[in-house]
């Protein structure tokens, strides 16, 4: 289970995010710029949506441990060059 809490507005936006699975669970903060919400969603969904969407990508490539425990949404493009290609899928079955 992934359960994303935005905490805080404004820019950069910020979330607090736990993973969750029959092993414990993982904690995690991600930032996200205004400009990277857009990018990423035109608006078309909330920003919690987005990063629940996100950790999905993440999970179906990493395990929960492995996933960074800060960072920006911006970076993921950097460790997964296929991130652009498959986000619009995992956004839209958010």
């Amino acid at each position: 289970m992934i359960e994303v809490r935005q905490s805080a507005g404004g820019d950069p936006l910020k979330f607090a995010v736990v993973v969750r699975d029959e092993a414990g669970e993982t904690h995690h903060v991600v930032t996200m710029s205004p400009a990277t919400y857009q990018e990423l969603t035109a608006g078309a969904q909330s920003p919690v949506r987005c990063v629940e969407a996100a950790f999905r990508f993440l999970l179906d490539r990493e395990a929960k441990e492995q996933i960074l425990s800060r960072f920006d949404m911006a970076v993921v493009p950097h460790y997964y060059p296929d991130f652009a290609r498959a986000f619009p899928d995992y956004l839209a079955k958010a």
